[in-house]
């Protein structure tokens, strides 16, 4: 499989579709997921292209584990989430779905399951979890 430019996480790097960013450095890119499974879902991925784990360099695997470092923190801080869980799978197989290398960040709450994905959020609801998480940045 070779790296398809027109992926949607491609898209949102280069700013053809928008998206509720939280935190950005010279590697790394994180977001609100859109279709959440928790409160504060949110995506962390290299600006680099990379189909997956298996396909990425070291240096992209170091710099989103260093973001998803942070942005675990910051969800925990942000909104009172309990723990988090991260995901990440690579090829279709594992479930895979966009194939831009991307890790799920997903606080969890205290008395509260994971959500199955397919709803779309509300924006205004995913821009005040953004606010928090980035006001814990």
């Amino acid at each position: 499989m070779t790296y398809d430019t027109e992926n949607i996480f491609a898209k949102i790097l280069r700013g053809e579709i928008p998206s509720e960013k939280l935190y950005e450095d010279e590697d790394t890119y994180a977001f609100m997921d859109i279709m959440p499974r928790a409160e504060g879902h949110c995506l962390v991925i290299p600006k680099g292209p990379a189909i997956n784990m298996l396909d990425a360099t070291p240096q992209q695997l170091a710099a989103c584990i260093k973001t998803v470092h942070i942005l675990g923190h910051a969800v925990m801080r942000g909104l009172g989430a309990g723990g988090v869980k991260v995901e990440q799978y690579s090829e279709a197989v594992s479930g895979q779905e966009v194939f831009h290398l991307h890790y799920h960040v997903l606080p969890f709450y205290e008395g509260k399951r994971m959500e199955n994905p397919g709803a779309m959020a509300d924006f205004d609801h995913l821009k005040a979890q953004a606010d928090k998480i980035r006001a814990a940045l």
